[in-house]
């Protein structure tokens, strides 16, 4: 008779030890290139001028200083989780780095506008990587309970970065010149290469993935998502599709795009691995991203944009009226991250989206009195939203991912934060010029030509305007301007209230999604 064999159970597998100080010091300089990438977006958002006289710009030529750097940007968003599993993290946001800062450097030093568009664009192209990388190094080197707080770290950076843009560069022009937009990348892109270099060791390489390397399909990507960033930055400026160059990329984007989805489903290695999609929780939190995108993008955009064209202020004067939005975004992460722990994420993406529209909704009654004072508290609402349905949407996206996949969908999220920012400011700029029109039209025919006021107005204007060659001609500009400035404020009236309005029908289709658990490592939150 044999013995029974004692039962031994297997003991799992212990985790891998973390070295705490590598780590935090690599994600550490990870986060500040990721901060440059996104800043420099809108550093120059407030600098136009200064920048236009600098370098001798026509009105058209500028707005491609933004356009430049955008539409290359696009490209390697996606394309960096490829190569940071074919080079290894570390080495991907090395070189991302220290493009960066040649380009950053060769911006500032240009003469003509022509440099310039070329080093911005060369600039957007090589710093793209350093924004989904962060990303994907959040959800795979740091273990399931502190995902979160790297999650709130990146939330900062996403929403801080494009929002205190505009102020740091008017304050930036005005203290310096505009030059320095560029030039203050390199101090901190230096320290970021030590950081990175030093500790930034998180993965390995895979050189196996060199091998049938799909050319085809990078240049089917490339082409769709150059064309639809190009038709949506200038669609609104060039009238849309009654210009032939707009129509032609409209048309070069719609047969490119279903091409690269259908060479990525079947190529047997992928520039960009779109099964995530499949994942419910991913696509949802993809929706809601591209959102986030429109409604932080938006808002960036109008308030600058109305404070320079109806109040005439300086770019620091934009700048500071801008900041009380970061600041609200920097105060509600800490309580955002609590909320993440022991809320249903869809109840805070449906709270954030609310908070996003009372704040948007309460700007529709702007008027062209508006300042600081008036903004405070549409920014201070609109920045708590915001910060609550992106980190929210980060974790419904990103948490349920196997980690294999984490990599490619940290390209496709962030890809869709800067798609839907294109998508609403295309909408925005083509509502405000369309409604401008509208309402001069309007404002024009509800005056009646015997209208006592108005013929007194014109007479005290000719009074004013005597010494000049022409009082009755300089009398009716004067009018005109008053007539378009109340125009203008009431088509930023309702851009806002189209922002608002977008951002409430968000919110409703987050409680749609299926009940979100909570990030691993937290403690369980129930379905409502």
């Amino acid at each position: 008779m044999t013995a029974a064999a004692p039962s031994v159970l297997a003991a799992p597998a212990p985790a891998p030890e973390i070295n705490w100080t590598f780590l935090l010091l690599g994600f550490a300089g990870m986060v500040i290139g990721q901060f440059m990438a996104i800043l420099d977006i809108q550093i120059v958002a407030s600098s136009l001028p200064q920048i236009q006289a600098g370098v001798g710009a026509s009105a058209d030529e500028i707005s491609w200083i933004q356009t430049a750097y955008l539409i290359p940007e696009v490209v390697m968003i996606p394309l960096s989780g490829y190569l940071s599993r074919l080079w290894g993290t570390q080495k991907v946001f090395l070189v991302s780095c220290a493009g960066f800062l040649v380009m950053s450097i060769a911006t500032g030093m240009s003469s003509s506008i022509e440099a310039m568009i070329f080093f911005r664009a060369l600039q957007g192209f090589v710093g793209g990587a350093m924004i989904p990388t962060v990303f994907a190094v959040a959800f795979t080197a740091f273990p399931p309970e502190k995902r979160v707080t790297a999650s709130i770290v990146m939330g900062l950076i996403v929403t801080l970065a494009p929002t205190v843009g505009p102020t740091l560069g008017g304050h930036l022009t005005e203290w310096l010149s505009w030059r320095w937009l560029f030039f203050t990348n390199v101090i901190p892109g230096m320290l970021v290469l030590f950081l990175v270099g030093r500790y930034g060791n998180f993965d390995k390489s895979d050189p196996s993935l060199a091998k049938g390397f799909d050319w085809a399909g990078l240049g089917l990507m490339a082409t769709f998502l150059m064309s639809l960033q190009f038709v949506l930055e200038e669609g609104a400026k060039n009238d849309w599709f009654t210009d032939d160059m707009i129509l032609l990329l409209a048309v070069v984007a719609a047969i490119t795009g279903p091409a690269f989805i259908w060479r990525s489903l079947s190529y047997r290695n992928p520039i960009v691995e779109l099964r995530a999609f499949t994942n419910r929780n991913f696509l949802v939190g993809v929706v809601m991203t591209f959102t986030v995108g429109a409604a932080l993008f938006g808002g960036t955009f109008l308030l600058p944009v109305f404070l320079g064209r109806v109040r005439a202020y300086s770019a620091s004067e934009v700048g500071t009226t801008m900041v009380v939005s970061g600041l609200a975004m920097f105060l509600t992460a800490p309580f955002a991250g609590r909320l993440v722990r022991t809320v249903d994420l869809r109840l805070l993406m449906f709270g954030g989206f609310m908070m996003c529209a009372w704040g948007m909704w309460d700007a529709r009654l702007v008027t062209e009195d508006w300042g600081f004072w008036e903004f405070a508290g549409v920014q201070a609402v609109r920045g708590c939203g915001v910060m609550l349905a992106m980190i929210a949407a980060q974790q419904v996206t990103m948490s349920t991912l196997p980690p294999e996949m984490v990599k490619n969908a940290s390209g496709l999220v962030n890809l869709s934060r800067n798609v839907g920012g294109a998508f609403g400011l295309a909408i925005l700029n083509t509502s405000l010029t369309q409604n401008t029109a509208l309402h001069m039209s309007e404002l024009t025919q509800n005056i009646p030509v015997t209208s006592a006021g108005m013929h007194a107005m014109v007479a005290g204007m000719q009074e004013r305007f005597a010494g000049s060659v022409d009082p009755a001609g300089a009398a009716m500009k004067a009018v005109y301007g008053m007539l378009y400035r109340q125009a203008t404020t009431l088509a930023f009236g309702d851009a806002f209230a189209m922002l608002a309005i977008a951002c409430a029908f968000a919110a409703v289709v987050t409680l749609l999604s299926r009940p979100v658990k909570a990030p691993a490592g937290a403690p369980p939150v129930e379905a409502h």
